[in-house]
């Protein structure tokens, strides 16, 4: 008898339990397919977002809960970071987050962001102007007054090496923190896909995945029909700056979308996800008599090239006038639209890079962000 009324308050216990406490332990699918540094787990009345080493090198997993405000915490989630959703006011500090507010309709919710010159888009440069973003100083050194006296309910920040002292200060101030790690996703759907994470925050999680999965089938279509070329062009990229050269290397986006596209990247068996650094001379000896070479956006012209480093001029690439470059396709202010968008737009690079190297196979297609240097 004793046994049976211990089964029967066993039984009943675990019936009472909140249904918020059994949804925790239910195993659900990680609904990102591509990104590397990001999960989200969809519960019935909540979402768990883990961001994994949000820069290389960083050890610690980041974990948050987001649920809406009536909707109570799970004690076993209680160590999770808890942000309420939707959000209605935050504050972004790469210029890669304003793609996913524009593309979820969510941009009036901007109010705060660092160098707002460095910013392309046009709803947001409207916004700016009539005075509803505020300039909140550089991404390493916020200002925390300012920041304080806006109250967003969260603020998307991001780290490059280490944690960011002014965004430790805002926390310890009370404000929410989530960390983006998209710039060190290797895998170029990898970065497009952490609009999903901005769907989360806003409550919007079908249409962010709707709008991702339309960029992945662009982009999986194109990469496709690449394959029906059996040209194979070799691939400079980058140039120098400050004596040093810069290029992607090879299990970067940037590489492997240049390989998307039917290409041979000389510097495709180097590994890592940031920016190979290289002496003239090595560049030079190797890529020569590359067929194309796409510069950073830091040229406009041949001629500005040419002035800047005499020796561009003997690769073979410069001297047939197949140099292209993102650089002309600028924001108001001045802001490289490729650094904003093109993270959040691998399809349109894509496109871009096929029409480019084989221009037979996108017939009418126009390139929108490399241009021909002249």
């Amino acid at each position: 008898m004793r046994v049976f009324y211990a089964l029967f308050f066993l039984v009943f216990f675990i019936s009472c339990k909140p249904k918020n406490e059994l949804h925790t332990q239910q195993s659900v699918p990680n609904s990102c397919k591509y990104a590397t540094g990001l999960a989200i787990y969809h519960y019935k009345n909540f979402s768990l977002v883990e961001v994994n080493k949000p820069w290389e090198g960083a050890s610690k997993t980041y974990k948050y809960l987001l649920k809406q405000k009536n909707v109570q915490t799970p004690d076993s989630l209680k160590s999770y970071e808890i942000i309420e959703i939707p959000v209605q006011k935050i504050v972004v500090t790469s210029t890669t987050h304003i793609p996913s507010l524009d593309m979820l309709n969510k941009t009036e919710t901007l109010i705060g962001f660092p160098t707002l010159n460095y910013i392309s888009s046009e709803k947001v440069r409207d916004r700016i102007e009539k005075g509803f973003v505020q300039d909140l100083g550089t991404n390493q050194n916020l200002n925390i007054e300012l920041a304080l006296s806006l109250q967003p309910d969260v603020i998307i920040g991001y780290g490059v090496s280490k944690e960011n002292p002014s965004l430790e200060n805002l926390q310890k101030s009370g404000l929410k923190v989530v960390m983006n790690g998209d710039w060190n996703e290797q895998s170029p759907l990898g970065k497009a896909e952490w609009i999903k994470l901005f769907g989360c925050l806003y409550n919007k999680s079908k249409q962010a995945d709707a709008i991702f999965k339309t960029i992945e089938k662009e982009y999986l279509k194109t990469k496709k029909l690449a394959q029906n070329t059996t040209e194979y062009p070799t691939i400079l990229a980058g140039d120098m700056f400050e004596g040093v050269w810069y290029m992607p290397k090879g299990t970067s986006w940037g590489s492997a979308i240049m390989q998307d596209a039917h290409a041979n990247y000389l510097w495709k068996d180097t590994k890592g996800s940031g920016s190979l650094s290289l002496s003239f001379e090595e560049v030079f000896l190797k890529a020569k008599k590359a067929d194309f070479w796409f510069t950073s956006g830091q040229f406009t012209s041949l001629e500005e090239m040419d002035k800047a480093n005499v020796h561009y001029k003997q690769f073979d690439a410069f001297k047939k006038q197949k140099v292209f470059s993102f650089g002309l396709k600028k924001g108001k202010t001045g802001g490289n639209l490729y650094y904003e968008l093109a993270p959040n737009r691998p399809d349109i690079v894509l496109k871009d890079l096929v029409k480019i190297l084989h221009p037979e196979l996108l017939n009418g297609y126009k390139p929108y962000f490399f241009e021909k240097l002249k």
